[in-house]
Order: structure tokens, then C-alpha cells, then sequence
């Protein structure tokens, strides 16, 4: 039960990069916003860490510079 809970943090986390790099999102919030409309109701959880949140929007930030 731990790994498969593991593995779904770990696919939220994946699909917000995802959404980061896009450039659509200026933030970390923004990018939490759009997976729970997505239907990620894990997304909080996920991006809980500080270390999350700094990545998610330092890929934003890089993003939306190109």
C-alpha cells in the first residue's frame, strides 16, 4: 500500500512538471490549481515538500523566459 501511494505522489509530481514547463503557470499554486481540476485529488499532498514547490516553480519561472 505504501509503494502504490509511493508511485501515485510520484505521478502528480511527474504531471506537474510537466504543466511547469508549458510556461502556462507562473507558480507553484497555479500548477497545484490546475491538477485538481485535472482531477488529481492528491495534488496537495504531493506538492506538500518545500523542495516540490521551489522545483515546480523555478520550471515555471524557466519556462516562461523562452
Amino acid at each position: 500500500m505504501i509503494h502504490g501511494d509511493d508511485r501515485s505522489l510520484q505521478a502528480v509530481r511527474a504531471r506537474a512538471y510537466m504543466l511547469a514547463e508549458t510556461g502556462r503557470f507562473g507558480n507553484s499554486n497555479a500548477v497545484q490549481q490546475a491538477l485538481i481540476a485535472e482531477g488529481w485529488s492528491n495534488a496537495g499532498r504531493a506538492l506538500d515538500s518545500d523542495y516540490a514547490r521551489k522545483a515546480i516553480g523555478e520550471r515555471c519561472r524557466a519556462a516562461q523566459a523562452h
